[in-house]
């Protein structure tokens, strides 16, 4: 396969692309990141996934306009019980349904961002004897990208602590968290008094900012707006909850009965992330790869609730790539309650310097770049490439 001078295939045919994500956003936006930078890179590409009916996939894939090919696959998680029998078959099966999909694309590379399409992919390119690539997105990988990894020897890391976790670690490479949007250059110094003023807080005022994710979560839910009751009669303080479409109605009337909402606003969406990041002096949130990885990158003061039934309990790890160097404090999901989140968030919010040391404590890495460093690898490996015999061997089966 030709290049060009920067490295881009110029075979007749463009580059084609299909990209395994699938499950949640946290290994979906990633994905789209990599297809958006990849389409910068060389404008004619064609990039498509591989996802299943059953998760966010079907509608965040379409919805950034990119095409979603659906194959058949069971999750690799304990959800499976006693029938984890059945996962070699249905593997071979979507596998099997990846190569036709592979094939059909014309795909000069296949990747996998994670969740369990992320394995299919890897497992149709081995049989298509197309290069591939793992991007594995936590702290300590997932089961699906844990098994895809023993299958090619190209690995790309977002945390480098994940790199003892997979087969072949030592030789991936730490590239990053693919950022999509607008939080991949954000400053938020500069657009600190516009994203106040747009959301109405007063200038003497600190801001926390609860954010329970595209769903919400009920945790961090209740225990902000207990917070909220318990600090009513403060006039320097806004707190902004996030709490997902179906707990919306039910938190305003929460707030309203208990006079939280003299100090807090519940939102369903928040539709400027950036805004609300350059807004907040603190957040309270989750510690989903991608929430970590925005967080560094922008020098986010943060308390991070993990979610305690993560697989791996990997939200742990991830926090703590934060906390361990003092950019984030870490709160137990059992632990969180309207007066252990006071007693965190209060005495932060009093202090400024505090806030200021952890915001310069946190290690940006490459994450705003991420995006662009695989596109670049995989750019790569279309024009050059390599034999996967360093992988462990698959065998597909008569």
């Amino acid at each position: 396969m030709r290049t060009d001078r920067t490295g881009a295939p110029t075979h007749s045919a463009p580059l084609s692309v299909v990209i395994g994500a699938g499950g949640t956003g946290g290994h979906i936006y990633p994905g789209l990141a990599l297809a958006d930078a990849l389409r910068r890179a060389v404008p004619d590409a064609v990039v498509s996934f591989v996802g299943t009916e059953r998760g966010l996939e079907t509608t965040l894939i379409p919805q950034a306009g990119y095409r979603l090919h659906t194959v058949d696959m069971i999750p690799f998680d304990r959800s499976l019980g006693a029938r984890r029998y059945l996962l070699p078959a249905a593997l071979l099966k979507s596998g099997a349904q990846c190569r036709t999909i592979l094939r059909e694309q014309g795909a000069h590379v296949a990747v996998g961002m994670g969740g369990y399409p992320s394995a299919p992919v890897i497992v149709g390119a081995r049989m298509a004897g197309l290069p591939s690539l793992v991007h594995e997105s936590n702290a300590v990988p997932g089961r699906a990208n844990k098994f895809a990894a023993r299958l090619t020897p190209h690995l790309a890391l977002a945390f480098d602590r994940s790199r003892e976790h997979l087969t072949g670690g030592e030789r991936a490479e730490t590239v990053g968290m693919p950022l999509v949007g607008p939080l991949a250059g954000l400053d938020r110094a500069a657009l600190r008094e516009r994203a106040r003023r747009e959301l109405g807080i007063p200038g003497n005022a600190r801001m926390l900012l609860v954010n329970g994710g595209s769903l919400g979560a009920a945790r961090l839910t209740e225990a902000a707006i207990g917070l909220a009751a318990r600090r009513r009669s403060r006039t320097d303080l806004r707190i902004l909850i996030k709490t997902g479409p179906a707990a919306l109605d039910e938190a305003r009337a929460r707030l309203a009965a208990l006079g939280g909402d003299a100090v807090a606003e519940a939102v369903s969406y928040l539709d400027r992330m950036d805004l609300a990041y350059a807004a907040a002096d603190l957040v309270v949130c989750r510690a989903g790869s991608a929430t970590v990885a925005e967080l560094a990158t922008i020098g986010m003061p943060a308390v991070l609730v993990p979610y305690p039934h993560a697989p791996g309990d990997h939200q742990t790890h991830n926090a703590r790539v934060l906390s361990d160097v003092g950019a984030a404090l870490l709160l137990p999901d059992a632990q969180t309650g309207a007066e252990s989140l006071d007693a965190l968030v209060t005495p932060l919010l009093d202090n400024p310097a505090r806030l200021a040391a952890m915001s310069h404590a946190a290690d940006p890495g490459t994450h705003a770049r991420a995006a662009d460093l695989l596109a670049a690898k995989v750019i790569d490996l279309a024009a050059n490439p390599q034999s996967d015999r360093t992988a462990t061997p698959f065998q597909e089966s008569a």
